[in-house]
């Protein structure tokens, strides 16, 4: 161990800028995944301090089942828990649903906020307060810092809100929480004078006791309930959410860093492979030639990873500002989060730990192979050494051992489709395969690819281009070692394109299902006044229709019970509005009920023949089943009735005419309803708009995430181009001596670049379709392959280009060498 570390510190002294060459990826994939977890800490943290937490004089919690069951939290609950021998308080925590008015003209918007109801004793008060202070009883509201940032609210701001019968409430903001929204709905804060004004039905989500013993609260509350000690809730783990979404890149990032280190680590090794052939002549065993490579791998893994924990903080703020920038900020809760821009010990050991275990494992086979070498290699150029067949053999099966293993991986992904274990069985399928057909096998799959476009570029290129072509399929090793970080930029770009465009192509399918061209509705599931649908009846409309909703619940013949969308209808006004929408409905009468096509083959629906529906509040009711209709033409009703008066109006349905203008509709039925701020015209191109927002939010945050894998597998270029120009001195140093201009030379090293950038392009690219392919299936979602074009051209081209710029440096030193000094050094 003495000599191998001595050889391992050697080789730093003698060549640190070689030395280090592979560490380069491991520093940006170090980079990446301390970012990840640094985010991801500034978000826990977020969240931990913002959750309402449980007040400090309170002993236990009742709370209920923890995945579902029949029990729920009521006041009876509470009462029978108060009766307990030695509690003082057992108060309700209760939550209601309310409609903050503030969209543009004071108006509600779908998305409505939750709030908090705080107790009148302010030592039972949970929410923590970022500013200002909790509110009162009445008349006072506490907001979220993420609507309050959106929205310029500062303690003391007045604002509305609706109170029961949908009327504009004026209230004060007294405090900004800690916490942020919920998928941008609004979290905020009201007193129990307020809340009463909200109307709705509050639920209960918990309930404090003070005093009493856990058992015999258990038992009083009753089967099922949740009894725990504050002491219990506060050690219950964290939801670390955002950490599952970073996660899964940072390993992608990780992984791309090992495989161009291994090839980094198989050209550096190959480069002084005289060097080791050499200290073989001179009585060196294999062993201590190995674990001195592996040695000076792991003194470069602990130098990449000081480097990329160090940086891991600046990716983490420049990805929290352009989270910020784009808005996926608010989508995921949170606004102007602040990761630290250092790392803790943990996170600087972790880094460390990290690089190092994998710079060391990213050495073991090219350290094994190297150490092979026998003492006459010392007598012959690296490029004569002619593979022993047994090492090849043996890495063929290993290979194709790998392949099958990332085969039967993807298979299990697509069983378990929809769940997070899928999405890492995935991942791990991917990473596998890669190593196995581009690591392992790259030797024979790289000059296989490089065979088509070589054979073109023999024949209409020039004499840079057959020997570049000529280069690719004498050396495979090291064209494998210099295509693979091309490989994986040019799968992720692919994995990228198809995947944003089979997203986009769903988004278009779902724009195009047949829906109201617009809905008005109340917020709050108000029942909607008279004058309604007065206002809905604007030129702009062809057609509407008032439907009168209620929640019902249907049982199949298998015993599962369905929720259930029925609405009723005047039959007539129905007819006429579906046959607006192509749809024929002519036996649509009184007794008779339409059901949607799921729903009817669900509930085994036959025409002609009796359907009775369910859970109405009248009992249930038969009617004979005339059609079917496409539940989103009625807004996602599941059964329509032929009565209006199932229940109070709760939606008005609209056709419009021909070229009608959605945005004049809905200013049009604003301005006729401006007394009704909480009912809402929800147009067909607002919806449509809006889902295609969160389709480009959920772009730009796949496109950043794997942005970090892309930047990793460039820094490999120019290091794998680098080694190779190094290694191939001698015979360039030929090529000038025979003639070859400087031109000529760096000509030929950019041709090379460029003929394996297409081979990666190749490659990757029918790689990065399967993979795609099977992480829309994982998460069960069956689409055919759909490109977005012009992401594909642009990144294969920006594959490309990278290459060439890649190549220039390393171009530009092959021009250098001088034909005398280069033979000499050979």
């Amino acid at each position: 161990m003495p000599t191998s570390l001595r050889l391992a510190v050697a080789e730093f002294r003698n060549r640190p800028g070689r030395a280090v060459l592979p560490g380069v990826a491991l520093v940006v994939g170090v980079a990446c995944l301390l970012a990840a977890l640094m985010l991801s800490d500034a978000m826990v943290r977020a969240t931990d301090e913002g959750a309402p937490a449980v007040p400090a004089g309170v002993d236990l919690v009742v709370r209920p089942p923890l995945y579902g069951g029949d029990g729920v939290l009521d006041q009876a609950t509470a009462d029978r828990v108060a009766q307990v021998a030695g509690v003082t308080v057992a108060q309700p925590i209760r939550e209601v649903r309310a409609d903050l008015l503030l969209d543009e003209g004071g108006r509600a918007t779908d998305r409505r906020a939750t709030a908090d109801i705080e107790p009148d004793r302010e030592d039972l008060h949970r929410v923590p307060i970022l500013e200002g202070r909790s509110p009162g009883p009445d008349g006072e509201i506490a907001i979220d810092r993420v609507t309050a940032h959106e929205h310029g609210l500062k303690p003391g701001a007045s604002v509305r809100v609706a109170d029961a019968r949908g009327k504009p409430l004026d209230v004060v903001v007294r405090g900004i929480t800690k916490r942020g929204s919920l998928a941008e709905e609004p979290m905020i804060v009201v007193g129990e004078g307020l809340a009463a004004k909200l109307g709705g039905e509050p639920r209960v989500e918990a309930i404090y006791v003070v005093g009493g013993d856990r058992d015999a609260v258990a038992r009083a509350a009753g089967a099922g309930f949740q009894v725990d000690t504050r002491a219990a809730i506060a050690a219950e783990p964290s939801n670390n959410d955002l950490a599952a979404v970073l996660l899964p890149f940072s390993i992608l990032a990780l992984a791309t860093s090992v495989f161009v280190a291994s090839a980094t680590y198989r050209a550096v090794y190959a480069q002084r492979q005289r060097h080791t052939a050499l200290l073989r002549c001179l009585g060196a065993h294999r062993g201590p030639l190995v674990w001195a490579n592996l040695l000076e791998a792991l003194l470069t893994g602990v130098a990449a990873g000081l480097v990329g924990a160090v940086l891991g903080g600046s990716v983490a703020w420049l990805l929290a500002r352009l989270f910020d920038g784009t808005g996926l900020s608010s989508l995921l809760g949170a606004v102007e989060l602040s990761p630290s821009l250092l790392p803790t010990v943990g996170q600087l050991v972790i880094g460390v730990v990290t690089a190092a275990t994998l710079s060391a494992f990213a050495a073991v086979r090219p350290a094994l192979a190297a150490a092979r070498i026998s003492p006459l290699a010392a007598l012959r150029t690296s490029e004569g050494q002619t593979p022993d067949r047994a090492v090849v053999r043996r890495r063929r099966i290993f290979g194709i051992a790998l392949v099958v293993t990332a085969a039967v991986l993807a298979a299990l992904a697509v069983l378990a489709r929809g769940s997070l274990a899928a999405i890492f069985l995935v991942l791990f399928s991917g990473i596998i395969a890669v190593f196995g057909l581009f690591g392992v096998l790259g030797p024979v799959v790289v000059p296989a690819l490089g065979r088509i476009f070589g054979s073109v570029a023999s024949r209409f290129g020039g004499a840079q281009w057959k020997l570049a072509a000529a280069e690719v399929r004498r050396v495979p090793q090291r064209s494998a070692s210099v295509a693979m970080p091309l490989l994986l930029a040019a799968a992720m770009v692919t994995f990228f394109a198809v995947t944003v465009g089979s997203a986009q192509r769903m988004e278009d399918e779902f724009a195009n299902e047949p829906r109201p061209d617009a809905v008005v509705a109340d917020s709050g599931g108000r029942a909607l006044a008279g004058a309604v649908g007065a206002a809905a009846n604007r030129p702009e409309a062809a057609a509407t229709v008032v439907v009168h909703g209620v929640e019902a619940e249907q049982s199949d013949g298998e015993g599962h019970t369905f929720p259930t969308q029925v609405v009723g209808a005047d039959p007539e006004r129905l007819r006429e509005w579906l046959t607006r929408q192509n749809v024929d409905a002519k036996d649509f009468a009184p007794g008779t009920v339409l059901l949607d096509e799921w729903y009817a083959e669900r509930f085994g629906a036959q025409l002609g023949r009796p359907f009775t529906v369910e859970g109405l509040p009248g009992g249930p009711r038969t009617a004979t089943f005339v059609g079917t209709v496409t539940g989103s033409l009625l807004d996602d009703a599941d059964v329509v009735l032929a009565d209006p008066d199932l229940a109070p109006a709760s939606k008005v349905l609209v056709a419009f005419e021909p070229g009608a203008d959605p945005a004049a509709y809905e200013a049009g039925v604003r301005s006729a309803l401006a007394d009704s701020p909480t009912v809402l015209v929800k147009t067909r191109a607002e919806t449509n708009a809006q889902n295609q927002r969160y389709l480009d939010l959920g772009i730009v945050m796949l496109m950043v995430l794997l942005g970090l894998s892309v930047a990793v597998a460039v820094t490999g270029i120019g290091t794998a181009l680098t080694i190779s120009v190094q290694e191939r001195r001698k015979e360039m140093a030929l090529r000038r001596a025979l003639g070859v201009t400087k031109g000529g030379l760096q000509g030929g090293v950019v041709a090379e670049a460029v003929l394996l950038a297409l081979v990666g392009v190749l490659g990757g690219g029918v790689f990065g379709l399967v993979y795609a392919e099977l992480t829309l299936a994982a998460v069960g979602v069956f689409a055919w392959p759909t490109a977005a074009v012009v992401p594909l051209l642009v990144g294969g081209t920006g594959v490309v280009v990278l290459a060439v710029l890649a190549a220039f440096g390393p171009a530009r030193g092959a021009s250098r060498i001088r034909p005398a000094a280069g033979l000499a050094a050979g």
